[in-house]
């Protein structure tokens, strides 16, 4: 018997689509467990996709195998292909991950956390921003996770506290970059700390070679308006120097060449694979109305599939606050889908934020089975993707009008009335967005959930006053 009471195993096939197979055959192998095994790449992409009639007509097993393993989320009953295949089929875990507890192993810890791309965090047109202004704002992006603060120097405009700028930056722990095409410019800022330099092409190249040698990296681009060929060009001539570089090749706004530009980040990597890119997604997040968190998610996967090991990011539009946040989650996240061929979900939901990740469901049936051991007048409040319930010893109220059920409840007590209005309001915001609602908790956005209050009210209606209502229909 195996450690789960089956009997002793010696040939167990495993059913999976294409995008699961690296990750399944790498958890078996790590797995090793004391029976052959065959896994059964079904020509399908996504697993969950499968059902038991689809399988009878093409899943084809070993001969002598003793059991076969369907993924959690394949539809249908399991006996049904067990008949047809004269085999025993058992549903596995919804994540493949959890094979080993299948098989009464403990599960191997994920490792996870791990990044390769650095974020460099501008601080747009500091010459602008007064010093103390410059500092808070570096501080924030430091403690939100970026690793470079760049100061952004606006062309034509005198930054005559740029040197104190950088040193009061590195004062805060932080590295220092420079965005600027003025070698004056340039040159003031890495005497004063600056390590990295955004950006050269044939305008100012030259000034990269007085640092070659020196740890001193510069970002080089195509000159303007030009295309790779002029990229090509500028890169043998910092190779030529002995200058350090990371190459950035431009993305562009949606409308202004934006697939165009993806594609040279992977021409890029086909042609410099030795050398390292640089994204800069405020073309993208600054320049589209749209929320950054799914954004930035896919961004930063082209950026770690391409090759780049830093993204510059910036957070002037209110849409875009948090950006720096946003990436050093992502960052993570798609280090771990992309090094281990395990897709991006059911690892960190911390960039779900409208939506959740998953819903908590009622049907009545239940909730009345709830209400049957109630003997109290306390409200309890209930909201899923179709309607929201509120129930005591006396009363069952369900609907989607906020206002009909608050009436049906016929509380007058101000107290009560604005606890249950304050919860109802809520539960509708979760009804409204597909998100989970807990009476008295917050509700969850992500990487944005604020830690519960524990002085979060708890209204006693045993006292309350009440007028007789109707339920809403």
């Amino acid at each position: 018997m195996d450690p789960v009471g089956r009997p002793a195993l010696t040939r167990v096939t495993f059913v999976t689509g294409r995008l699961a197979e690296p990750a399944l055959r790498r958890t078996l192998a790590d797995l090793a467990p004391p029976f052959e095994v065959h896994v059964a790449v079904m020509k399908i992409t996504v697993a969950a996709l499968m059902t038991v009639p689809w399988l009878t007509k093409f899943l084809i097993v070993p001969p002598d195998t003793d059991l076969v393993v369907l993924p959690g989320l394949v539809e249908g009953d399991p006996a049904l292909l067990a008949e047809h295949l004269g085999v025993r089929v058992e549903k596995g875990p919804k994540d493949l991950r959890e094979l080993p507890i299948f098989f009464g192993r403990k599960a191997k810890a994920i490792e996870y956390g791990a990044w390769t791309i650095e974020i460099v965090a501008e601080l747009n047109n500091a010459s602008k921003l007064p010093m103390q202004a410059r500092v808070a704002e570096a501080k924030r992006f430091l403690e939100a996770g970026a690793d470079y603060v760049d100061v952004g120097c606006t062309p034509g405009r005198a930054f005559p506290d740029l040197a104190d700028t950088v040193r009061a930056i590195r004062d805060l722990g932080g590295k220092v970059s420079i965005d600027s095409f003025d070698p004056e410019e340039i040159r003031t800022g890495i005497a004063a700390g600056a390590t990295l330099v955004l950006s050269v092409n044939g305008s100012n190249l030259e000034v990269a070679q007085e640092y070659a040698g020196t740890g001193v990296r510069f970002v080089v681009i195509p000159d303007f308006g030009q295309g790779l060929d002029t990229l090509a060009r500028n890169i043998a001539q910092l190779e030529a120097w002995g200058v350090a570089f990371l190459i950035d090749p431009i993305i562009e706004p949606i409308g202004f060449g934006f697939m165009a530009s993806l594609e040279r980040y992977a021409e890029v990597q086909r042609r410099w694979p030795q050398y390292r890119q640089m994204m800069g997604v405020g073309n993208l997040t600054e320049l589209t109305a749209a929320d950054t968190t799914g954004m930035h998610a896919l961004l930063i996967a082209i950026a770690q599939e391409t090759g780049c090991t830093a993204v510059l990011t910036t957070e002037v539009i209110p849409w875009a606050r948090g950006a720096v946040r946003e990436i050093d989650i992502a960052r993570r996240l798609m280090h771990y889908a992309v090094t281990q061929q395990q897709l991006p979900k059911h690892v960190d939901d911390r960039l779900v934020t409208v939506k959740d990740p998953r819903i908590l469901q009622y049907n009545e049936a239940e909730l009345r089975a709830l209400q049957a051991d109630v003997k109290d007048p306390n409200f309890r409040i209930f909201a899923d993707a179709e309607c929201i319930t509120v129930f005591n010893h006396e009363l069952f109220v369900r609907g989607t009008d906020i206002q009909r059920i608050f009436d049906a409840l016929a509380v007058d007590e101000a107290g009560h009335a604005f606890y249950l209005g304050k919860e109802l309001q809520k539960a509708k915001l979760a009804m409204q967005l597909g998100k989970s609602y807990r009476q008295e908790g917050v509700l969850s956005w992500g990487y944005l959930t604020p830690d519960e209050d524990e002085r979060r009210e708890h209204v006693d209606l045993t006292m309350r006053k009440r007028r007789p209502a109707a339920e809403p229909a």
